[in-house]
């Protein structure tokens, strides 16, 4: 059976009539049919999602539009079980024909693979029958010539900031919207609209014109549920520029072991690393650097890192994991010490253990550190590192996650004295993650949001630097 359909708040109102071809009620209809005809060929369990969205995407590079997009995409998703036999397939046909056929390739499916004693739809008592509205869904109503105009406003800003911003890799915006149903026979029938926006540039710099002449290129961006809430186009092409002139005189540096501070927006992807660390799917098939760590000290012991799936208007914010399976703010680590994995139900009873509703991935997650002190700032990070680099960009995917071997390449700032002496390239950090994670000495108050996560600024007491 499934549950009675329900939906919340907004998407009640009907909010979404304007933007979408489909009401939550009519996709909780497709899924109760679906569901009941699955069961009829002799289905044990089955679980259906039903979506649709639309956006608009558009790009610009020296005043001039490179592309428009629009998006228009729906699809209908089935698992069907038999006993624990299990078979997916799917459509972005939603007349009942093309639906009839779906089910019954994901039933032909679920007839040939092999039982897995795993396999399943997660627990009634997981499920969240209730589920909180987090204000996600904030549509933008915006023309191709209004998306136009601000790319190009963010691409001005830049090369107003010095006659040095030659070039461009581009400006661009990007606006979706989109809604979800999914329902299971174990009881669960929900779902949300939810919206994304974004706004980035990008300007090249150079000490001058002639030909051949080094130049560096970077970037930055805004993104928000909330189209308000986006930073002003030229403030994001002004901050890009500054950042793309800084590289200039980039060079080597000898090889040599250092403190290393990674920049906020690269130092989410070693949160990132340790999500992957700590996920079921890494664990049970025993690739990964901190397998069996439940329990232990995995960071310094001054590090925290908390999950809070319920954070409004938050990316990474979700009442209910893609299994339907109730979302629960927690400590994840505290004092260095890891409290939980990420799990899904499968997962979750392949170690033997219970789902933690991070079916889909982690959810929003912010690290910090009780040695934080007011004047942590980026500065002032650099200030306590003394001399050493800092890190800004990455190159390349050398990274072992069954050692925990970490190699990449790098750009950067040399610093000596606690202040930014010159730019630096072509060099590589090194080092293994379960140490790097230990030897963290302090977090920055610099902190930023990049997808579903939330650091400052991380300095690291010590890594090999690959130079000249």
């Amino acid at each position: 059976m499934i549950c009675e359909m329900v939906t919340n708040n907004r998407y009640d109102k009907g909010m979404t009539n304007k933007i979408f071809t489909y009401s939550a009620f009519e996709f909780q209809e497709i899924i109760q049919d679906a569901i009941l005809q699955a069961q009829s060929i002799g289905a044990t369990d089955a679980a259906v999602e039903v979506s649709e969205g639309n956006g608009l995407s558009v790009s610009v590079r020296n005043g001039e539009v490179e592309t428009i997009e629009r998006s228009v995409d729906k699809s209908l998703g089935i698992s069907i079980f038999i006993g624990q036999q299990r078979g997916n397939a799917s459509t972005s046909d939603f007349t009942k024909d093309s639906i009839a056929r779906t089910i019954q390739a994901a039933y032909d499916i679920a007839r040939y693979t092999a039982p897995d004693p795993f396999a399943g739809l997660a627990d009634a008592d997981s499920l969240e029958n209730n589920p909180k509205d987090l204000d996600l869904y904030h549509p933008w109503d915006i023309s191709v010539e209004e998306a136009v105009e601000i790319a190009k406003r963010a691409e001005a800003g830049a090369f107003a900031v010095s006659p040095m911003i030659r070039n461009s890799d581009g400006a661009s915006i990007a606006t979706n919207q989109s809604h979800f149903q999914m329902g299971t026979t174990k009881g669960f029938l929900g779902g949300y609209p939810f919206s994304r926006h974004f706004i980035s540039c990008a300007p090249i710099a150079s000490l001058n014109k002639r030909k051949g002449a080094a130049m560096q290129r970077d970037d930055w961006y805004s993104a928000s549920r909330v189209p308000q809430e986006l930073s002003h186009p030229e403030a994001i092409g002004r901050y890009a520029a500054h950042r793309a002139l800084s590289r200039l005189g980039a060079r080597p540096i000898p090889t040599q072991k250092c403190p290393v501070i990674f920049e906020a927006p690269v130092a989410v992807g070693l949160m990132g690393a340790f999500v992957q660390a700590t996920s079921g799917t890494s664990l049970y098939r025993k690739s990964s650097f901190l397998l069996d760590s439940l329990g232990q000290q995995i960071f310094a012991d001054h590090v925290h890192v908390n999950e809070d799936p319920h954070r409004l208007r938050q990316s990474g914010s979700t009442p209910f994991d893609d299994e339907g399976v109730r979302t629960t703010p927690r400590t994840v680590v505290s004092k260095g010490i890891l409290n939980g994995y990420f799990l899904s139900t499968y997962t979750a009873r392949k170690l033997g253990m219970k789902t933690t509703g991070n079916s889909g991935g982690s959810h929003y997650l912010k690290m910090t550190s009780d040695r934080t002190q007011e004047g942590d700032d980026f500065a002032g990070l650099a200030r306590k590192m003394g001399r050493g680099l800092i890190v800004t960009e990455l190159m390349g995917q050398g990274v072992n996650y069954v050692t925990g071997d970490y190699s990449r390449g790098a750009f950067g700032y040399w610093v000596d004295a606690g202040v930014i002496q010159h730019p630096v390239e072509e060099i590589t950090i090194a080092g293994n993650l379960k140490q790097m994670f230990l030897d963290i000495e302090a977090i920055g108050t610099d902190t930023i949001v990049r997808g579903t996560k939330e650091t400052g600024s991380i300095l690291i007491k010590e890594m090999m630097i690959g130079g000249s």
